[in-house]
């Protein structure tokens, strides 16, 4: 029976995360840290590399396997559905090409750049639905659908806001759209289920809440959409057989999304996020969520409760996620004053934004309240 979060050590977990030492590390919905385990993994790499070049080649193909593996674990998918990217983005371009041809697409206007604009750049139609109040609603999206949309490409939590979507509910009511999800403010926080929220394609980086550092990220394509389409791009390792050398023909991989790894892997990125999913993993998604929405709950009632306005949708508590708007008037005065108090936040043109992940405690929502409280004077 997996364990409450309430029943897991989260003062010893603080213990795998070095930053906490010196930061109120509130930052992460811009760049997490890595754990001891994940620089490891990455580390043990280096170390071969130095020590014997290449010869533990078979070792790493065999060890991104399993990297793969945990991946998918973490969002319910195959591993074959996985591909290993460096970025939100190079996984976002290819779930583009995946999906060319098949119509408009519905975003919101609240959107990451990276949601919208790779379709723009293919000359696809973009409609960016308004968020009422700070929030879009399943409503909105299915009101939207007309004979002329085919995709809706949405982040699962707003960078802007913080707004968290109902990926359930939309899935369940996209009908014959494709469902298209850029996870890189969610995966490694919030629970994901990709057949079950009946995802199509998934795109995410390692390096905000995976905790899996710079030059890593993962991009699910659902075993029907892969058998459905070609890649625009591939390499040598993209085909049936690579090691059979063939330069007289083309015979790509049907049904992997590894298909999508041009040329030799980035190991040392991979196993920095194999070994952050498998921590993930155990702690379990459901006890991350649970810790991370805690703390958030924690942050924003201290903020209220020392005057500070939260720009957050919170009128329903589905829409909350693990990052907080919060209303400063000079942010970036804000912001550099916070760093000098050890307190890592993100300035934003209306305030700042606060992010809470497990690895969080209550002490570093006082450090900023009360780092805060000095700006009044």
């Amino acid at each position: 029976m997996a364990q409450t979060s309430e029943a897991i050590d989260w003062a010893r977990i603080r213990e795998d995360f070095p930053v906490t030492e010196r930061w109120a590390y509130l930052n992460t919905a811009a760049a997490g840290p890595v754990s001891r385990a994940s620089m490891e993994a990455a580390l043990r790499f280096y170390r071969e590399t130095l020590e014997d070049a290449d010869r533990h080649w078979t070792s790493w193909l065999n060890r991104r396997e399993q990297a793969r593996e945990n991946i998918a674990r973490l969002i319910n998918a195959e591993a074959d559905e996985i591909g290993l990217t460096t970025n939100t983005s190079s996984g976002m371009n290819l779930i583009v090409d995946a999906l060319a041809g098949r119509g408009e697409v519905i975003s919101c206007a609240l959107e990451f750049p990276v949601s919208t604009i790779p379709w723009l750049h293919r000359g696809v139609r973009v409609h960016l639905l308004e968020a009422h109040q700070g929030v879009l609603t399943p409503d909105d999206i299915s009101a939207a659908m007309n004979a002329r949309t085919g995709i809706i490409c949405l982040s699962h939590v707003q960078f802007s806001n913080g707004l968290r979507s109902n990926l359930a509910e939309i899935g369940a009511r996209k009908g014959g759209h494709a469902f298209v999800v850029n996870a890189a403010q969610s995966a490694g926080v919030f629970e994901l289920d990709v057949k079950r929220m009946r995802i199509d394609a998934l795109a995410a980086t390692g390096h905000k809440w995976m905790l899996g550092g710079y030059g890593s990220g993962f991009v699910y394509l659902s075993r029907e959409l892969l058998q459905a389409t070609e890649p625009r791009a591939i390499g040598w390792l993209s085909v049936v057989d690579p090691f059979a050398d063939r330069n007289d023909e083309a015979r790509v991989r049907a049904d992997a999304a590894a298909r999508a790894e041009l040329g030799c892997p980035h190991f040392g990125g991979i196993f920095s996020l194999g070994a952050a999913a498998e921590y993930a993993l155990k702690l379990g998604a459901q006890q991350i969520e649970q810790r991370a929405l805690a703390l958030n709950r924690h942050l924003t009632n201290s903020l209220s409760e020392a005057g500070w306005r939260v720009l957050s949708p919170l009128t329903n508590e589905a829409y909350r996620s693990a990052e907080t708007l919060v209303a400063m008037d000079e942010p970036e005065r804000v912001a550099r004053h916070l760093h000098q108090r050890g307190v890592a936040v993100t300035k934003k043109p209306e305030g700042i934004r606060v992010a809470t992940h497990f690895f969080n405690d209550e002490s570093d929502i006082a450090r900023l309240i009360a780092a805060l409280a000095e700006l009044r004077g």
